[in-house]
């Protein structure tokens, strides 16, 4: 704890504060100012464009997600901190996605939501931080709010934005969260993160949707993610074949990115694998009765999907599958589903199996 009668060494502060947050579960840290004015021209061309499909909560808080100090008033700078998730020993992805008998979900999302893990160690370290220097007026957020957490890291020198959109670590990849401590204290900056993606476009082509329509421009309305999370109603027609058996997210971009070869595992035990949703049979999550899905879903992202998204994704994954008995039984015993949303999705995978 610093004293009135000495000045604080900004440096051992720094170094203080990073150690704090290795030691409650943070891979790095990093401190941005809240001068955003080009990623809010960004932004405002992105939605201009629509391209934020039914993502309404995108434009709802006007500046307030480009400009910190007007989401938390006195904001002077924003602490970002990363956390990997990378689950070990899960099945390896690219296995599961060319197996059309299993769903895939992304990786991020096969152990506990990090919703509350992230909040309550940014919590902590705010906390820590005012045992540091001084009680300070702040904030956490970990996707919680309008925040342009990418934007924010970069300038505080955790990664790049990559030509997909996601945060590129040159030590980590992009397997990791992100999380934010927006705070009244005039803390030292770091110095933003320079890009190297270079003539690289793996990505690109990579998208099975083709969602990333050039270089650092994602239409979302055709991203796999938004389309089996993010989207509450019916998928388009013309994009389901291409979902395959992916059914909570898409990590394809990042599978395919060279700097993942330098990803890291998870360190924190709640992003392990639970109930072997890194290879699950598809024929088994369609049979799983609502009160199945509340019990086992529970404390996991997936659980905020709901249990109609979830059997609506699942369809579609099955009308994706090889046409097999397995397969066909599992759809007809939904046939007459009363959700009219996992009926018209099941009744368009029979249907793509000649069973109309």
């Amino acid at each position: 704890m610093t004293h009135a009668s000495t000045k604080p060494d900004p440096q051992a502060i720094r170094s203080l504060l990073a150690a704090r947050a290795s030691e409650l579960g943070f891979a790095r840290i990093g401190i941005a100012g809240v001068e955003l004015a080009e990623d809010e021209r960004r932004l405002g061309e992105w939605l201009a464009a629509g391209r934020h499909g039914e993502m309404h909560y995108m434009a709802r808080h006007g500046s307030k997600r480009s400009r910190p100090a007007e989401l938390l008033p006195g904001t002077l700078r924003v602490i970002s901190a990363r956390m990997d998730y990378w689950p070990q020993g899960a099945r390896d992805a690219n296995a599961v996605l060319g197996d059309d008998s299993l769903g895939y979900v992304s990786r991020y999302a096969l152990g506990r939501d990090y919703h509350r893990l992230m909040r309550k160690a940014l919590e902590q370290l705010a906390d820590y931080l005012a045992t540091l220097l001084r009680p300070h007026g702040h904030r956490v957020y970990a996707d919680s709010a309008p925040v342009l957490e990418k934007a924010l890291a970069r300038d505080a020198g955790l990664g790049w934005i990559g030509k997909h959109t996601n945060l590129i670590a040159r030590d980590a990849g992009s397997y990791f969260f992100l999380g934010e401590i927006y705070t009244d204290l005039e803390l030292p900056l770091d110095e933003p993160a320079s890009a190297h993606c270079g003539s690289c476009t793996a990505c690109i082509p990579a998208c099975p949707t083709g969602a990333i329509v050039a270089p650092w421009q994602l239409d979302a309305r055709r991203c796999i993610s938004y389309l089996t999370i993010e989207l509450a109603g019916s998928i388009p027609e013309n994009l389901r074949g291409a979902i395959g058996n992916r059914i909570y997210g898409c990590d394809d971009c990042q599978l395919v990115c060279p700097w993942n070869r330098y990803a890291r595992d998870a360190a924190h035990p709640d992003f392990k694998v639970r109930h072997g949703l890194d290879e699950p049979r598809l024929v088994q999550l369609f049979a799983w009765s609502e009160p199945e899905f509340e019990t086992r879903m529970r404390g996991s992202a997936i659980y905020r999907l709901g249990y109609l998204r979830w059997l609506r994704n699942i369809a579609v994954a099955l009308g994706n599958a090889a046409t097999g008995a397995a397969v066909i039984a599992a759809l007809e015993a939904r046939r007459a589903d009363p959700s009219p949303l996992v009926r018209e999705h099941t009744l368009w995978a029979l249907a793509r199996h000649g069973r109309n």
